[in-house]
C-alpha cells in the first residue's frame, strides 16, 4: 500500500480516481488461475432454477419493517447447475438489491462459461452468487479463492434492524449482544425520540458493544445536526454515524466530522470517493453492490487507508456470499450489514454463528454453506409483478400529547421524503411512531387518504414551515 499522503497527493492531481490495479481482466485472471488444473468444460451453465419466497420478519423487526419496507420479505433463490454436475446458490431481494436478474439475463448466462461470465455485475445479485458458488465448487476451492488472497481468518459482523421504538431497539440490542454481536446498526428519524433509544439501548450492553446509527441526511445540515450528535456520543457504544446530512455538503460533513469523536460514514461514490478522501468529510465507506464493484471498491478503501462495511443485504445466503468478501478485502475492517437477522429462518441448513462480533471465513468449497430446500419450498410463493404496496397509517405522538399521520402513497421513502423536505417536526424529545391497524371504518381511510397527501396534524399541533422537496440520498 502506498503511503497515505503520497496517496493524497496523487488525488490532488486528479479529481476523479486513480487507477487501481483492478479490472475485469486482472479479475478474470484471479478466478482462472484458482480455477487452474479443472477444464472449461466443466464451467457450462446447464441449468438456472429460480424460486421467489415470502420469508417473514420475526416478531419485533416486524413491527418497524411493515412500516416502510414491508415487501423485503419477497426474495428471489438462484440455484445454478454446471455441466461438473455442482448447483450454486444465490438470492436477490427484489424491489431492493443493487441488480436484479431479468429472463434476458438468465438467458445470456444459459450455456455460458461461469467463470467467463460470473463478474458481470448486470446479471444480478442472485444469478452473480450462484454462479461464483458453482464455479467455486466445481473447482474444489472456497468462493474466495476465486475473489483474492484471503487477508482475514474471520470478519465483523452487525445486526441491523430498522428505526424502532425505543424498547424495542433495547430488546434487538440486547439479543444482538447474546447472541455473540458486537455491534448493532439501526436508522436515526425524527420521529424517534434517538436520545431515548440510545439510553435505553446502552443501559442492556456493554460499552465494547457499539451502536451505529445512519439518519439518511434527515439531520439536514451542519447546524443542527451537531448539538445532537454531540448529544449522542456521550454513551460509549456510539460508534458510527452513517450520512447525518446530504453527503455532497462537503464542507457541513466535514464539521461534523470535527465536531465529534464518533466516525463518519459515507456511502461510497457520492461524491467521487477521491473527493471524499482529499476533503476530509468521513472516517470511512459504506460499500455494497456485485463483485466487481466491490473489489473496485475495496482496492481504492486499501489505497487511501479507508476502513468500510460490505453492505449486502438479504438472508443468511447473501451474508455467506458477504463473508468471502470479508475475507480478502483488507479494509473491511468495520462490521457488515447483511440484514439477515430480521428473518425467522436463514434459508441456509444451518445459521451464520457469531462470536466475539466476528464471523469465520468459510473454507469449504463454493459458498460454504448448503440451501435448506424444505424452507425455500415451505416460503414458495407467487412472484410479485410489482413492488406489493399495502396500505399503511403511520401515528407519531409526543409526549404533551400531539399527534401526527403520515400513509404510504406507492414511494417507498414516502416518511423520509417528508422529513426532508422539512414538514415533519425535527428530532423532538418524546418522539414515538407505530402503524395504526386498519380497523375497516371509513374514519380510518379518509384519514389515510388525507395523510397521503400530506402529513395530518393533531389540532394542538405545531405544523413545521413547508419548504422544497430536497430528494433523499
Amino acid at each position: 500500500m502506498i503511503a497515505r499522503r503520497q496517496f493524497l497527493n496523487t488525488l490532488a492531481l486528479s479529481s476523479a480516481s486513480v487507477a487501481l490495479p483492478v479490472s475485469p481482466s486482472s479479475l478474470l485472471a484471479q478466478s482462472k488461475k484458482a480455477a487452474k488444473g479443472t477444464s472449461d468444460r466443466h464451467f457450462e451453465v446447464r441449468e438456472i432454477k429460480r424460486t421467489t419466497v415470502n420469508l417473514p420478519f420475526r416478531e419485533t423487526p416486524a413491527r418497524s419493517m411493515n412500516k416502510e419496507i414491508p415487501h423485503w420479505v419477497y426474495k428471489e433463490i438462484f440455484e445454478v447447475t454446471l455441466s461438473s454436475g455442482m448447483t450454486g446458490i444465490g438470492e436477490t431481494t427484489l424491489f431492493y438489491t443493487h441488480e436484479a436478474t431479468r429472463d434476458d439475463d438468465v438467458a445470456r448466462a444459459t450455456g455460458g462459461n461461469a467463470l467467463e461470465i460470473m463478474w458481470d455485475d448486470d446479471l444480478g445479485a442472485g444469478l452473480q452468487m450462484a454462479l461464483f458458488d458453482a464455479a467455486a465448487r466445481t473447482a474444489g476451492v472456497p468462493v474466495h479463492v476465486l475473489l483474492g488472497r484471503k487477508i482475514h481468518g474471520t470478519t465483523p459482523l452487525s445486526w441491523w434492524n430498522i428505526d424502532t421504538p425505543a424498547a424495542d431497539m433495547a430488546s434487538e440490542c440486547k439479543l444482538a449482544y447474546e447472541s455473540g454481536y458486537l455491534a448493532y446498526k439501526t436508522k436515526g428519524r425524527p420521529w424517534f425520540d434517538v436520545d431515548e433509544q440510545m439510553r435505553q439501548s446502552a443501559a442492556v450492553v456493554p460499552e465494547v458493544f457499539k451502536i451505529d446509527m445512519d439518519f439518511n441526511a434527515t439531520l439536514l445540515d451542519a447546524e443542527r445536526a451537531v448539538p445532537i450528535l454531540r448529544r449522542l456520543e456521550k454513551y460509549a457504544q456510539a460508534d458510527i454515524f452513517e450520512t447525518p446530512i446530504p453527503q455532497e455538503d462537503l464542507e457541513g460533513n466535514r464539521r461534523i466530522r470535527n465536531a465529534t469523536r464518533v466516525a463518519i460514514a459515507m456511502h461510497y461514490a457520492r461524491p467521487a470517493p477521491a473527493t471524499v478522501v482529499r476533503e476530509g468529510v468521513c472516517d470511512g465507506f459504506v460499500v455494497g453492490g456485485g463483485a466487481t464493484t466491490l473489489m473496485r471498491a475495496g482496492a481504492f478503501s486499501a489505497e487511501a487507508g479507508m476502513p468500510f462495511w460490505l453492505q449486502l443485504t438479504g438472508s443468511a445466503i447473501t451474508t455467506a456470499w458477504s463473508l468471502h468478501f470479508g475475507g480478502v478485502l483488507s479494509n473491511a475492517l468495520w462490521p457488515a450489514v447483511n440484514c439477515h437477522q430480521l428473518y425467522v429462518h436463514p434459508l441456509l441448513t444451518e445459521n451464520i454463528a457469531v462470536s466475539q462480533g466476528h464471523a469465520k471465513v468459510p473454507d469449504l468449497p463454493g459458498l460454504g454453506y448448503e440451501l435448506d430446500r424444505d424452507a425455500v419450498e415451505k416460503f414458495k410463493c407467487e412472484k410479485p409483478g410489482q413492488r406489493p404496496e399495502p396500505r399503511r397509517l403511520i401515528e407519531t405522538t409526543w409526549a404533551d400529547g400531539r399527534k401526527m399521520f403520515m400513509a404510504s402513497n406507492g414511494t417507498v421513502n414516502f416518511m423520509i421524503a417528508q422529513a426532508m423536505a422539512e414538514r415533519i417536526p425535527y428530532y423532538e424529545e418524546g418522539a414515538d411512531t407505530r402503524i395504526v391497524p386498519d380497523d375497516g371504518s371509513e374514519e380510518w381511510s379518509k384519514l389515510y387518504r388525507e395523510a397521503q397527501e400530506h402529513p395530518v396534524f393533531s389540532p394542538d399541533a405545531r405544523k413545521p414551515e413547508n419548504k422544497p422537496y430536497k430528494p433523499p440520498i
